[in-house]
């Protein structure tokens, strides 16, 4: 694959090739032996028949009257060449004395593969490229000028997209002067990167009144208007010329034609005047063909069937552990992948020097990036090779080191989703603070990133949550559900379970009820419940959600390989339709990412109390709306954990002005008296915030009957 998106040239040509014998049969006859070399691996040509692969002459030498006749082709994958026995032909005075100073080492041509399954079929496959333009603002398909179709007519003729190109009234013609430029041309066509065709305009004239004839021993140039292509190759349709017209085997525009391909040279015999040029086409290699996202509906279709995207990464090669990438541009592409078609790395470690060698620090850096799969085909965007767009398929999710190149403007703009099986190949299904910083960048300029979870048989899809700059993995059906959910939160030990499932679910019940009959901004969204993701409360919450149609998210930290921790957090429960994992080195940041509307706190331990002090402070500084925090339980067990800390505060002044704080918890051990104080909020009527009471328990105890 790397060797495919860095070939030098397109897959239906070969490099050229330069003349290794000659020998002259009669007047205006030479046979010609050419060799081609460096020829790609990926060449179409050497799977076809030979039939199907034809020499096609440098347009130099064609405008000058010259013709190829390809006679005896034999090609060598292996060696990567070929050799092609060639007739050349003088169909003018003027050609005549070109091939007198033709030698050898001269280049002439090149092979051109016309690969039937490549034939353009759709007339819509070249509109869509009108008015469109490349990166840098050149059109994809003109003629004529700049996003202009001109005179261009396209029709389907025998299962095939033909467009006829109008010519100009008048023909081309030589000054007597191209006599002296004849030597030149024949020493330059020795260097292989010479542009020998821009010299033979200085001695050619144009005569408008001519009339488009073939004469008997010459050429017969014509011209259209100029013609822009980069998204295909053209190649006149010799078939559908008329009776008596032949083309010369220069007849194959490429894709970097711009402004040129405007002049034909025709041979034969016939007094019809020709008034257009047939073309047909064929396609690049997919990701060159400046193909947008939008436009590849079987690609968008099977992205939409989670089970082809698990087929995908199933293709890729062993070993399991090692980081592969493949840029996917089609859908018969996706369908039909191959390990072949993946680039595969070793992951290895690597040690960096540290700020304190910021040189050294670069340096290893930048090789770092290289060893990354995905850095092939973001390296290819950003020099061009690739030019259609599309998305990246990575085993594990791409490092954070590649943020230069995935925001650059050429990727961000090529690269248009990225999917990934695992988090990260150091922390398996957690991911680091870098990583979410990644993620977040990507999201915001509109780059979607799947997680194709094997472990909940899951396609999600990270969504920021608007005006918080924090998000989830969310399945794609309920992305619209998680941008506009009012969120509750439970908070507790993930040793006990408790008895409060049974008064959750009447809690969120009275919830979804209130929806019907009370009329306030949080309560018209939809509804859903996060956790820590773990046993014990966290997986009550979850299952109450799941079991009430909510939707029911959690937050994930990474509590494994620490020596001295004694965790039993790190069973994931199976109620989870929305999640994001955390690397335990940013415990604090995770937390901070909960943004609950409504939190809820059950019996809990050491992270109960880090988490109930996180909102407490959350509700001090104005981090977070004020709104009423439950607190289930025994007004004794809340008594215990709270009060003396809140009294030791309040007696010492050191929460001078934020006593009020107190008034955002509420204790309650049922449901019912929970739904009081939300329906008291909700209409307005709740004593919360600065100008509410202070209670010095550090929160107040809900009566079963509050009036």
């Amino acid at each position: 694959m790397e060797s495919y998106i860095t070939a030098a040239h397109y897959d239906l040509i070969s490099p050229d090739g330069r003349i290794s014998s000659l020998t002259k049969t009669e007047h205006q006859t030479l046979m010609a032996e050419v060799i081609i070399e460096n020829i790609s691996p990926h060449f179409v040509g050497f799977s076809l028949d030979h039939s199907q692969v034809f020499f096609n002459l440098k347009s130099t030498l064609a405008q000058l009257g010259v013709n190829a006749v390809g006679i005896k082709y034999a090609l060598d994958e292996k060696r990567k060449s070929a050799e092609v026995s060639i007739e050349l032909v003088a169909l003018s005075p003027i050609a005549i004395a070109m091939l007198e100073h033709l030698t050898v080492g001269a280049y002439i041509g090149k092979l051109f593969a016309k690969d039937d399954r490549r034939r353009v079929r759709d007339p819509d496959y070249l509109f869509r490229m009108f008015g469109r333009e490349d990166r840098k603002g050149k059109p994809l398909l003109s003629l004529g000028g700049l996003r202009e179709q001109g005179d261009l007519i396209v029709e389907k003729i025998q299962g095939r997209t033909i467009a006829f190109l109008a010519l100009k009234d008048g023909v081309i013609e030589y000054e007597s002067t191209i006599f002296s430029l004849i030597p030149t041309i024949g020493k330059a066509l020795c260097t292989p990167d010479f542009k020998t065709r821009g010299l033979l305009q200085f001695h050619q004239k144009w005569t408008s009144e001519k009339s488009r004839l073939i004469e008997k021993n010459n050429i017969l140039l014509v011209k259209t208007a100029p013609l822009h292509i980069r998204t295909v190759f053209g190649k006149v349709a010799e078939d559908l010329l008329p009776k008596g017209y032949n083309h010369t085997t220069a007849s194959v525009l490429q894709p970097d034609t711009m402004a040129s391909g405007d002049i034909y040279e025709l041979f034969g015999n016939s007094s019809q005047i020709i008034d257009d040029i047939p073309l047909e086409f064929y396609t690049l290699e997919p990701h060159r063909e400046y193909v947008f996202f939008s436009d590849r509906d079987q690609l968008q279709a099977s992205l939409e069937n989670k089970q082809t995207l698990f087929n995908a990464f199933d293709t890729a090669p062993e070993p399991k552990d090692h980081l592969a990438a493949v840029f996917i541009v089609k859908g018969n592409q996706l369908l039909n992948l191959k390990k072949e078609d993946w680039v595969i790395r070793p992951p290895y470690k690597h040690e960096f020097p540290g700020l304190n060698y910021p040189s050294r620090q670069v340096h290893s850096i930048e090789k770092y990036i290289e060893t990354q799969p995905s850095y092939p085909f973001l390296k290819a965007i950003e020099d061009g090779q690739i030019t259609s767009q599309g998305i990246l398929l990575s085993r594990y999710f791409p490092s954070p080191l590649l943020k230069r190149l995935l925001l650059s403007e050429r990727v961000q703009l090529s690269l248009k989703q990225i999917y990934f099986q695992i988090p990260s190949h150091d922390h398996d299904q957690y991911f680091s603070h870098e990583d979410r910083s990644l993620m977040s960048d990507l999201a915001k300029f509109a780059v979607h990133i799947f997680w194709a979870d094997r472990n909940s048989g899951k396609l999600l899809r990270y969504v920021l949550k608007p005006e918080k700059d924090t998000g989830m993995f969310v399945p794609v059906d309920l992305i619209e559900t998680f941008r506009k959910a009012t969120v509750f939160g439970v908070y507790g030990s993930n040793l006990l379970e408790g008895d409060f499932e049974k008064e959750l679910k009447a809690f969120l019940n009275g919830i979804i009820e209130m929806k019907n009959y009370i009329s306030h901004p949080l309560l018209a969204a939809p509804l859903a419940l996060l956790t820590g993701g773990g046993p014990g409360a966290m997986e009550v919450g979850n299952r109450v959600a799941k079991n009430l149609g909510l939707l029911s998210c959690a937050n994930i930290v990474d509590f494994m390989h620490k020596e001295s921790s004694v965790i039993h957090e790190q069973k994931q429960n199976p109620y989870i339709d929305a999640k994001m994992t955390y690397h335990l080195d940013r415990l604090v940041e995770r937390q901070a990412e909960f943004y609950l509307d409504f939190p809820i706190f059950l019996m809990g331990g050491i992270g109960t109390d880090f988490e109930y002090t996180l909102e407490e402070v959350r509700r001090k500084v104005g981090s977070a709306p004020l709104t009423p925090i439950m607190l289930f339980g025994p007004e004794s067990y809340w008594r215990e954990k709270v009060t003396s800390r809140f009294q030791n505060n309040l007696h010492s002044g050191t929460i001078k002005g934020s006593e009020w704080v107190s008034n955002c918890f509420y204790c309650i051990q049922k449901a019912s008296q929970g739904l009081e104080v939300f329906k008291r909020f909700f209409n307005g009527e709740l004593a919360i915030g600065k100008n509410g009471p202070i209670y010095e328990a550090g929160f107040f105890t809900v009566p079963d009957s509050w009036h």
